[in-house]
């Protein structure tokens, strides 16, 4: 698999003893072990020297028959070679016994050191390694000989399984190509990147020699060694570890520490730039200084340490190096400026005044139009395929859900019609418009609300109710505007965490209630049955003008396999991949879900088709998908001014106006603050200000037609940017496939609200979709969401023993009673704001939530500003006070402590949906 952007990396047959200059044309670019490219990490001052893959050929077979034998591999992780099984091991952690480290050492010191080596061929290499006072002439032929043999490597083709066939592995033909011809068609060239090169390690005993032989090789034009490799790559270090028979694998360990070694990347760094034995010496004992010592006794040494989900970044390791050269000031500046990398108080561009009656909405316009043909050709991936047939059933289902209550709240005055047209319209034009295309419009639970309130108002006064929302709906598009006119967007900064899961956390719940209880409505229509148990119903019917009568009629299932409703949409929603799983792959055999990334790019597809043709062929009876439902007949598509309706309620309507306005504005900023958060990676930039006029317009728009209001869809939203992730597809031995960020375009989302407009005429076809799969889908998307945020693992732990307890990094830097405190504070505002909206006075609903960010604002005298930057983050008044006060002692980054290290893990999305 080739990363992506880059070509595949190929070696022609003439590739022996070439140098590297001719077998390409530049180092590529590869992924370091923090999971950032070569160029991110040269924009960082981090080194950017090539991926190197190194091997470890064992010397076996003494006394009787010689032969060099590929026993060991290493990228960043090691894989043994299983023999007894014929493949290699899951890629795991190496683990060192700290003898063999010193030994090493020693034989280094002693033995021979090669750096810039001239040789061109492995056989003047050999030649150049041999040339030690130690061996006599017959000896060192004798060596040479042995050197130049062909190793046997466990070379095996793609479509062939490690298992099959021979127990032992595939010995390299003695062929004077095959070896060649073997090492091109290795699958595991496919993996590293262009530029990468080889280090090979030799190692065992011999009982001809007296004393121990080490030589250590950096050559200064990498070359490809013949065979000595499995892999044809240019070759930049070799070490010889030889010896006489000794008890033990002393020789064998030793060979693996010095592979370990070289696999370090700091290791690396120093070694490249070496000059003499004393630099190659200092390199070891900084990686020896570095080493962590697992007791005796206390582990098993056989056992394998999986690979982190998450890789450590070596920039605290790079600092200590740079301690040596620069300034304690400079020190501080360059720590600092590593540990918040971009400035989280610094605002971005979007978020910055311009002192100008819509400032920030022509800055937008200009920012977004550089990039609006790209939007249009990025979309030209088969990924985006995939995530316009799941947004597209989340939208529909969103869509019948929503518009089944509005039509429920309003007597008939808007419906699913209403909801399919509105949301077609709305949705295409902020595809078209928006600066973040990403985002789905949608009804959501708290407009939902409001639009069931001002109903009940309208009914209880004798008013119009269409005429009435009308002139809402104008005076919110006119407060939109002077939002927009006044740059009132830029407050979102003050969206922290604590107000970005409240929110959520909210509009999943509303997703899962809806979800459960449109499940649980469809049992009276079709009954939960057992198999084989005969079904009662109950129906009237009138005989004669006399009067009726009711009767119990008994029915049989046709089919013992019957299933209800219900329990549809609840198998549908569990067999939908787990959130930590969804379309991401990994190594087969390493870290990370075992999923086929592209068939689990169409796994929604693939379940949906499943439950089609389990219904179809089980018989379920069950509700269908049919969206051209009738909704109040006479009413027209252009809603009248003022109808029945006194004129002066045409300014009245600027009150309750008000009131949606905070509410709208709450509801599309906080969805844009988490679709924008920079772990998302975006690179074309956000558009708060564009965003919101367009919503302003498409209110005024929707009023006007008589449709519902539309705003950002919190839970769709982000479905849509997690469907459209994009992560490494080259993974070396081991890696977790690294995150590099969203599609950003605009065609899934056009598309999207195109097929949900077309779906009014579809419905010959899409009647076939059983109802309760769209809301196992629902509810899915509600359980995700809610699943995925911090809060949910600190309310987990309210009921959770101690000892018990994950391995939460916050509870390592804040008391456990601080963060049930927190948590409680949070519980308490999500039941208040699930109260306030389940009740009467609903009707301040929207300034509830606007009091959440007072909250917050309040906790800081409850909580010091360390615990908030744990459990929450900062203000931006007091993230502007850290670098002139800097933290306390205890989260200092100068020392070289636990939470120093662990202060450098990158920051992956806090809110996220997994989708296919």
């Amino acid at each position: 698999m080739k990363l992506p952007g880059q070509e595949e990396f190929e070696v022609s047959s003439a590739c022996e003893n070439v140098p590297t200059g001719e077998l390409e044309n530049g180092p590529g670019s590869c992924p370091s072990p923090d999971g950032t490219s070569d160029k991110d990490r040269g924009d960082r001052g981090v080194p950017t020297d090539p991926l190197l893959f190194i091997q470890l050929n064992e010397l076996l077979g003494w006394p009787q028959a010689l032969e060099w034998r590929e026993t060991g591999r290493w990228v960043l992780f090691e894989e043994k070679l299983e023999v007894g099984a014929g493949r290699w091991s899951v890629p795991h952690v190496p683990t060192l016994a700290l003898s063999s480290l010193q030994k090493l050492r020693s034989l280094l010191a002693e033995g021979l050191v090669l750096l810039d080596c001239p040789a061109q061929s492995f056989l003047e290499l050999v030649e150049q390694v041999t040339r030690v006072e130690s061996l006599s002439p017959e000896l060192r032929g004798q060596l040479q000989a042995l050197l130049l043999q062909r190793p046997q490597h466990l070379i095996q083709p793609t479509g062939t399984r490690p298992c099959q066939g021979s127990a032992h592995p595939r010995e390299a033909s003695h062929n004077e190509e095959a070896p060649l011809k073997e090492q091109r068609q290795n699958p595991l060239r496919r993996k590293l990147p262009p530029g990468a090169e080889a280090g090979a390690v030799l190692a065992g005993e011999l009982g001809f020699l007296v004393r121990p032989l080490g030589a250590f090789v950096r050559l200064r034009d990498p070359v490809v060694l013949g065979p000595l490799t499995e892999v044809p790559l240019p070759s930049r270090f070799f070490c010889l570890l030889l010896g006489p028979s000794t008890l033990g694998r002393g020789y064998h360990e030793m060979g693996r520490a010095m592979a370990v070694l070289l696999s370090d990347r700091q290791f690396q760094w120093s070694v490249r730039r070496a000059s003499s034995l004393h630099d190659l010496l200092a390199a070891l004992d900084a990686f020896l200084e570095e080493v962590t010592v697992l007791p005796p006794g206390r582990w098993d040494p056989t056992a394998r340490i999986a690979p982190p989900k998450c890789l450590p970044s070596q920039h605290k390791r790079l600092l200590s190096q740079l301690r040596e050269v620069k300034s304690p000031s400079a020190q501080h500046g360059a720590l600092a400026e590593d540990r918040h990398g971009h400035w989280p108080h610094a605002p971005s561009p979007e978020l910055q005044r311009t002192g100008r009656l819509f400032g920030g909405l022509v800055q937008d316009v200009r920012r977004k139009a550089l990039w609006y043909t790209s939007d249009f050709l990025d979309a030209l991936h088969p990924q985006c395929f995939s995530a316009v047939l799941y947004i597209y059933l989340a939208t529909i289902t969103n869509a019948i859900t929503f518009g089944g209550l509005l039509g429920e709240a309003t007597d008939g005055a808007q419906g699913v019609l209403e909801s399919f047209l509105g949301t077609a319209v709305a949705g295409a034009a902020f595809c078209l418009m928006a600066g973040q295309p990403l985002t789905i419009l949608s009804s959501t639970g708290p407009v939902l609300v409001f639009e069931r309130l001002l109903f009940s108002f309208s009914r209880d006064y004798s008013l119009d109710y269409l005429p009435f929302r009308l002139w809402v709906g104008i005076w919110v598009a006119t407060f939109c505007l002077a939002l927009v006119a006044t740059e009132a967007s830029v407050l979102v900064r003050y969206f922290t965490r604590f107000t970005e899961e409240g929110f959520c956390a909210l509009i999943s719940l509303i997703f899962i209630y809806d979800a459960v209880g449109k499940m649980l409505s469809l049992t009276s229509a079709y009954p939960i049955q057992s198999p084989g148990s005969p079904a009662y119903g109950c129906f009237c019917q009138y005989p004669d003008l006399g009067g009726n009568e009711s009767q119990w009629k008994k029915t049989e299932p046709k089919d013992r396999d019957d299933i209800s409703s219900m329990d549809l949409g609840l198998v549908n929603a569990s067999l939908l991949p787990p959130p930590e799983c969804a379309r991401r792959g990994g190594h087969p055999r390493g870290p990370g879900c075992h999923t086929v990334p592209d068939i689990a790019f169409f796994s929604v597809l693939l379940f949906l088709t499943s439950f089609l043709i389990a219904t179809a062929l089980k018989h379920v009876k069950t509700s269908r998908f049919f969206p051209s439902v009738p909704t109040l007949p006479g009413r027209g598509w252009l809603v009248s001014p003022f109808g029945a309706n006194p004129w002066w309620l045409s300014v009245a309507a600027a009150l309750p106006a008000l009131l949606l306005s905070i509410l709208i504005f709450m509801d599309q900023q906080i969805t844009a603050v988490i679709l924008n958060r920079a772990e998302y990676k975006l690179q074309k930039g956000a558009g708060f200000h564009l965003d919101l006029f367009c919503v302003a317009v498409l209110l005024l728009l929707t009023s006007v037609l008589g449709l519902p209001w539309y705003v950002s869809a919190t839970v769709i939203s982000l479905a849509h940017m997690d469907s459209l992730r994009r992560e490494s597809t080259a993974c070396v031995l081991g890696e977790p496939r690294s995150f590099l960020g969203i599609r950003e375009q605009r065609l899934t989302g056009l598309v999207v609200f195109i097929l949900t407009g077309a779906s009014i005429f579809l419905a010959p076809v899409l009647k076939f979709i059983p109802m309760p799969v769209l809301y196992g889908i629902f509810l899915y998307m509600g359980v995700a969401a809610i699943s995925s945020i911090q809060f949910t693992k600190r309310v987990q732990l309210l009921l959770m023993p101690a000892k018990h307890q994950p391995d939460l990094l916050l509870l390592r830097h804040v008391p456990l009673s601080r963060v049930h405190l927190f948590t409680a504070i949070q519980l308490a505002c999500l039941g208040l704001l699930w109260i306030i909206k389940s009740t009467p006075a609903a009707i301040i609903f929207p300034l509830m939530l606007l009091g959440l960010v007072g909250v917050r604002k309040a906790l800081e005298w409850v909580f010091s500003p360390q615990e908030l930057l744990w459990l929450d983050e900062l203000m931006p008044e007091k993230e502007r006070n850290i670098p002139e006060k800097g933290l306390e002692p205890e989260y200092s980054l100068s020392g070289d402590t636990e939470d120093s290290e662990l202060m450098y893990q990158p920051k992956a999305p806090e809110i996220n949906i997994s989708v296919n």
